[in-house]
């Protein structure tokens, strides 16, 4: 299969990213977190705090800080047990699915993604670790300081002097291939954005300033932190800094041009060994072909991306100027605490117009500094938000695209779509009949691959989580819930919205809305 085909059947023909035949060997699933062994540890508090208040300026860092940090990031929150009842005719059999929840949302609770940290604190060595969440603390990968390698494996477009702590997102293949096969590399990348996202979330609210680097010599990173690229590849960088900026640019540096094979003459191979449960590990040729493809291999291939990419609703289309609210401010912590995934619990009701207007005004208003464009960037620079919208107080019902410079909803066609994008679900583990709207987040339908080539496809993805989570973040904080979809007809939201036509595409769908409580037992894993 080429490449392009690939990237199609991943939005397009979802159902043939998997062979006919395929089975999940359940009984051999990989664990949900990497475990390492035999290496130096460093334990992090348990007593986590429930509020997270932002921290004095230009304090120093404590080890305890960075653990809540890490915590609130990525952390094992909860632990959930899910029945399955299997009527075989002379009786029922039950089984149960035990699942380890995080703060941010993953395809299937599998958390394919993993952190690691460059560490510079007082009270620790500085090196490389990896955060094991099974134990809440840190494992030693590598010890010594690493500015200048990372420095310029990142094509010196970051000055990490000042930065306590790099960190490291990563992907490791097997971890939901086992289940989704090929689809799972369209799951990773969104994973990685929505964790992207929570950590942009936790550190402003802790006051630490970051930066997303997308563009990375992969295998000096790789190389760095002891992964082989065939397993785990690192998908995105952010340092993070105790200062109000995170400066962009080394100006006597940035004309270097760095590869990646004169880096790893620099520092030793690591050899350390890791566990991950499976038996019997399938290959994922194609997974590992996208992941070759996309690899930068010197700075010189490093690229800027002007922000004029999103989707500009046309003029021409009715504009409903929404009305102006207040900024909303929400405990982050309680929020996350109080986020899930509704499913079948959603209920129809009305929502008041100013709920809908708060809701896409901060959504939108999160901004971020990354080395696309190297400046503070909205979230809709590359990608936007279209919708299904019925019930709501002062809207007609129909499909509209937010203008976001405008503040405003750009009717495309009236009407009650419910029941068409209900159609149109490959899985329906949603009642869109109950929910007022379903929104889908829209971006170029060739991926970014013209500016960025294959790695604009994996960015696009990440892209597209960052600006998910802020959305379920907020619909929490308004008293509603999100669930984000990938089973849904994109040709068919398409041509809703009148977008083919522009080279855009649904990216993801995510039914917004009120719901009822759900009668369960849950444990959240805090002292």
């Amino acid at each position: 299969m080429n490449l392009e085909t690939f990237l199609h059947h991943l939005h397009f023909d979802t159902e043939k990213c998997a062979p006919p035949d395929w089975q999940v060997d359940w009984e051999d699933a990989p664990l949900p977190y990497k475990l390492y062994r035999g290496l130096p540890e460093i334990s992090l508090s348990g007593d986590v705090p429930l509020t997270l208040k932002r921290r004095e300026a230009h304090a120093e860092l404590a080890l305890e800080e960075l653990g809540h940090f890490l915590w609130y990031v990525y952390g094992i929150t909860q632990y959930a047990q899910t029945p399955f009842i299997e009527d075989t005719g002379e009786k029922a059999d039950v089984s149960y699915a035990q699942l380890l929840r995080r703060f941010v949302p993953s395809g299937g609770a599998l958390y394919p993604n993993e952190l690691y940290v460059y560490l510079k604190l007082e009270d620790v060595p500085t090196g490389i670790y990896h955060y094991d969440v099974a134990h809440h603390r840190l494992l030693l990968l590598r010890e010594g300081n690493h500015d200048f390698y990372l420095s310029r494996s990142l094509g010196n477009n970051c000055d990490l002097s000042d930065c306590f702590c790099t960190v490291f997102v990563s992907t490791v293949f097997w971890k939901n291939f086992y289940k989704y096969n090929n689809f799972s590399y369209r799951l990773q990348g969104l994973d990685a954005g929505v964790l992207i996202g929570q950590t942009l979330e936790v550190a402003n609210q802790m006051g630490f300033s970051s930066r997303v680097c997308y563009q990375f010599l992969d295998r000096s990173i790789n190389h760095l932190l002891g992964l082989s690229e065939q397993d785990e590849s690192v998908y995105a960088v952010i340092p993070l800094s105790i200062h109000p900026s995170i400066y962009g640019v080394y100006k006597d540096n940035c004309e270097e041009v760095v590869s990646d094979t004169e880096l790893i003459q620099e520092v030793p191979l690591l050899k350390h060994e890791s566990y991950n449960r499976s038996k019997r590990v399938i290959d994922y040729p194609m997974l590992r072909k996208m992941n070759e493809v996309s690899l930068l291999e010197t700075t010189n291939s490093f690229v800027k991306i002007s922000n004029d990419n999103h989707v500009k609703p046309a003029l021409g289309m009715e504009a409903m100027i929404l009305p102006f609210t207040e900024r909303l401010f929400f405990d982050l912590a309680s929020v996350c605490r109080e986020r899930r995934s509704p499913n079948f619990d959603f209920m129809i009701g009305k929502v008041s117009q100013t709920k809908v207007s708060t809701l896409l005004k901060e959504t939108f208003s999160l901004s971020y500094q990354n080395d696309l464009n190297g400046t503070h960037e909205n979230a809709e620079a590359h990608v936007s938000l279209y919708g299904s919208f019925y019930n709501v107080e002062g809207i007609p019902n129909g499909a509209y695209a937010y203008d976001q410079s405008a503040h405003a909803l750009r009717r495309i066609t009236q009407g009650d779509f419910r029941e068409f994008l209900q159609s149109g679900l490959t899985m329906p583990t949603v009642n869109l009949f109950q929910v007022p709207l379903v929104l889908h987040v829209v971006g170029d339908r060739d991926h970014l691959k013209k500016k960025l080539g294959y790695r604009g496809y994996r960015i696009q993805q990440m892209e597209t989580g960052i600006l998910v989570q802020r959305l379920l973040l907020m619909s929490c904080a308004l008293g509603m819930g999100g669930h984000p979809l990938l089973g849904f007809d994109a040709n068919q939201c398409d041509e809703l919205y009148g977008i083919h036509s522009k080279e855009k595409t649904s990216l993801i769908q995510i039914p917004v809305g009120p719901y009822l409580p759900r009668a369960w037992i849950k444990g959240n894993l805090i002292s």
